[in-house]
């Protein structure tokens, strides 16, 4: 297997300035663009702020949507082109230009070309995972989200600790794909169901160390895979190599200077720089800027690296900058002291649940996509009605059926120590529950009382929940005649603090569908792409579906490596 350090830069040499056809920053979805441009015949060289491979992707679910790809068709999911289009024309609504969808649209079905000759990633279909907005006109509940199967990380041979953890390392090899993880969260309610894909799983991973293979899923699947097509190829990547500044020749970018081994050098792109690197997540001075002073220190669940640098840096050369407000929102578990947010995916879904502000009152549809509820808290804000606190209430019929924050199995006690950090709080009455959460007792009281109510009826008048597609998905398909509500009857009741987290921003650079930067005046910097989060969101304000943030990098990279090459 080549040498990452090997190719243009000879490992063990010393580093010296050097001159490429092409300059990715980024190693997350940064890698297709450099798979593509290699496949172009263009000399490639990758540069990785952090000392890992994979960025936010490799810590994602690594779902992708795809829609009309080759993969749902080879799945005959009957989706088409122009029914896609016409999704993302109501969903977008106006919020991005539609040549960003369009582009997108145009060349799904060639990135995943290109991804399934230069990588060992194999796709599957995540049949049934709903569009985020499935009743929209052209939307799909079936879905057309696909997922990577899981793949023997072992193929990276030495350069596998390289590959950036993901945000729930299992404690047991159990590679778990989205798909698997719907129903392995159900084993306590569908046990035929759950049992048999948890042994599964733990027959490939426990029975792959055997044979001395090492299986990852999700996100871990997808970098591992795009990882392993780099080192094929024997494309470079230097890790722990920020990003100084962009170089200019008259107005087209030429390069840029990275910080490598304790000096500056300096990277002549004969034919572009493509910005991979992330958002802005975890520059607090930009995130209390752009978006809410309300935003928690350090709440996203985004790469660390993840500070922004990409975007100033282009901004340096006249970039011009937008969606700066918006992020991919993410309700996740209070973190303990020290610690970081805890994953919430299905718990917001799942009947005998709810979720209240510091009110006590009941405030969205708690099974909205994690975006759309984001934004209707950072709605509340503007509105100068904000919400300062939220807790999920639930009974004890609940934490015996389902998991809880990704890593409280169902039956097994809250830890300790979220009691003693504030975190959770139990009573076997709901007004002393209220008086430990602070809240109005006699509000929560009346919340429950009338969410109860309406779930005995199967209706949620206040808020619809369990009215779409998506809500549905995650719901519990035992409870009739709504899988997603169920009364709070069963002492005692437990309340988890909530915070709003994300999974990265998604306002950046302006970008057009070729990728290329663009300037204010709606022209554009010559050399220059943004690809992933860094670019703005293509896809405006909205979400449509699991995997749209992955999806665009991906295939934008491949639109970028291509007009850099000039094809």
């Amino acid at each position: 297997m080549a040498n990452p350090h090997s190719g243009t830069i000879p490992a063990g040499t010393a580093v010296r300035d050097v001159t490429v056809d092409v300059l990715i920053v980024g190693s997350g979805t940064g890698l297709a663009a450099a798979l593509a441009a290699d496949e172009l015949g263009l000399d490639v060289l990758i540069v990785e702020k952090s000392s890992y491979v994979g960025g936010s992707t490799a810590r994602s679910g690594g779902a992708l949507w795809l829609p009309a790809s080759p993969i749902l068709e080879k799945q005959q999911a009957d989706d088409t082109l122009e029914r896609a289009e016409a999704y993302l024309r109501s969903v977008v609504a106006g919020t991005a230009p539609a040549e960003r969808s369009a582009g997108y649209l145009r060349n799904v079905a060639a990135t995943v070309g290109m991804l399934q000759r230069s990588t060992p990633i194999r796709f599957a279909w995540a049949k049934d995972y709903s569009d985020y907005h499935p009743e929209a006109p052209g939307g799909s509940a079936a879905g057309r989200t696909c997922e990577c199967r899981p793949l023997n990380a072992a193929i990276l041979g030495e350069y596998r600790t390289w590959l950036r953890p993901g945000l729930m390392q299992p404690k047991i090899p159990m590679p778990t794909t989205a798909a698997d993880y719907r129903w392995m969260n159900l084993t306590a309610r569908v046990p035929h169901r759950g049992i048999a894909i948890i042994a599964k799983r733990l027959g490939q991973g426990v029975g792959g160390l055997l044979l001395g293979r090492r299986y990852v899923a999700g996100g871990q699947a997808l970098v591992a895979g795009l990882f392993a097509g780099v080192l094929h190829a024997g494309i470079p990547i230097w890790t722990d190599t920020p990003l100084q500044q962009l170089t200019l020749k008259g107005r087209r970018v030429s390069g840029a200077v990275v910080a490598h081994d304790g000096r500056e050098v300096t990277v002549t792109a004969r034919c572009g720089v493509v910005l991979a690197a992330g958002g802005f997540d975890h520059s607090m001075a930009m995130r209390w800027k752009f978006q809410s002073e309300s935003l928690g220190e350090h709440m996203s669940l985004g790469a660390e690296t993840n500070t922004g640098d990409a975007i100033r840096a282009a901004q340096d050369v006249g970039a011009a900058i937008d969606l700066m407000d918006q992020a991919w929102w993410f309700p996740a578990v209070a973190p303990l002291p020290g610690g970081t947010p805890l994953v919430m995916l299905a718990e917001r879904s799942l009947p005998g649940s709810l979720i209240v502000d510091q009110h006590g009152a009941r405030f969205a549809n708690e099974a909205t996509d994690y975006m759309s509820f984001g934004q209707r808290l950072l709605e509340r804000s503007r509105a100068g009605t904000p919400i300062e606190s939220m807790w999920i209430i639930f009974d004890q019929q609940y934490r015996n059926s389902y998991v809880l924050a990704g890593e409280l199995l169902p039956r097994m006690p809250i830890p300790r120590a979220w009691y003693e950090a504030g975190v959770a709080h139990r009573s076997d009455d709901l007004g002393a529950l209220a008086d430990k959460i602070g809240v109005p007792r006699r509000q929560l009281i009346a919340t429950v009382n009338r969410f109860n109510d309406m779930s005995r009826a199967g209706y949620d008048a206040d808020f619809h929940r369990g009215g779409s597609a998506y809500d549905r998905y995650y719901g519990d398909p035992t409870v009739v005649p709504n899988p997603n509500l169920r009364a709070l009857d069963r002492k005692p009741f437990y309340a988890v603090k909530m915070v709003l987290s994300d999974l990265g921003t998604c306002g950046g650079l302006r970008a057009d569908d070729r990728a290329r930067v663009q300037r204010e005046d709606g022209g554009v910097i010559d050399g220059l792409y943004a690809i992933g989060n860094t670019a703005a969101n293509a896809f405006g304000t909205a979400y449509p579906g699991a995997g749209a943030t992955i999806a665009q990098g991906l295939v934008y990279g491949y639109v970028a490596a291509r007009d850099a090459a000039g094809a």
